[in-house]
């Protein structure tokens, strides 16, 4: 290797630290062919109603719900027992649910366009995309980990889901704990119903 090939590697090593083409490619595989399944799956849902309950078990395959939600309670979700946990994790994985599939009109299918995953960090992979829907233009970036390439966030226009409700999550925790946190998801579940 020559002196100057040498110091071309080192530059792109040094610009791209921890991509693992291959894990990208993986992982970026893993989402497309879940995103497909859940708008197949919506898309013939007839109504808005029945898009949560029949989109759940797919998100359920393919979103470490357990995870979001103890990233979205934060450092207050340690102090949480195993039964409190299961509940805000049901919870919040009915909220996310509910809330997205409200937002989707069968018969009016999305443009996706995938753009080049990075691997910010060993086993965590990042999908940027631009998403077109109902004449809007979005730019969403999928947030997946390891173990089982999981999405476990996603970013919005920049603005992260799962930061989102720790703002509000946090706070709950603060004022009056796992309860509290459980009592305002429940509140924030009913409201939807």
């Amino acid at each position: 290797m020559t002196h100057r090939a040498f110091i071309i590697l080192l530059l792109a090593l040094a610009v791209s630290p921890g991509i693992c083409p291959a894990a990208s490619a993986e992982a970026q595989a893993k989402l497309k062919g879940a995103v497909n399944q859940v708008l197949a799956v919506a898309n013939s849902s007839g109504t808005k109603a029945a898009i949560a309950t029949s989109v759940r078990p797919l998100l359920q395959r393919y979103i470490s719900f357990e995870t979001m939600t103890r990233r979205a309670v934060g450092p207050g979700w340690r102090s949480f027992n195993a039964s409190q946990q299961a509940k805000a994790t049901q919870l919040f994985t009915t909220l996310v649910i509910r809330t997205y599939a409200n937002k989707f009109t069968p018969g009016q299918m999305p443009e996706i366009q995938y753009r080049a995953a990075t691997e910010p960090a060993s086993g965590r992979v990042d999908v940027p995309t631009t998403v077109v829907y109902q004449g809007n233009r979005y730019t969403v970036t999928y947030r997946i980990e390891q173990p089982g390439w999981l999405i476990t966030d996603v970013v919005i226009e920049g603005v992260s889901m799962i930061a989102n409700y720790r703002s509000q999550l946090d706070a709950t925790f603060k004022k009056g704990g796992a309860e509290a946190v459980i009592k305002s998801l429940e509140s924030s579940v009913s409201k939807q119903s």
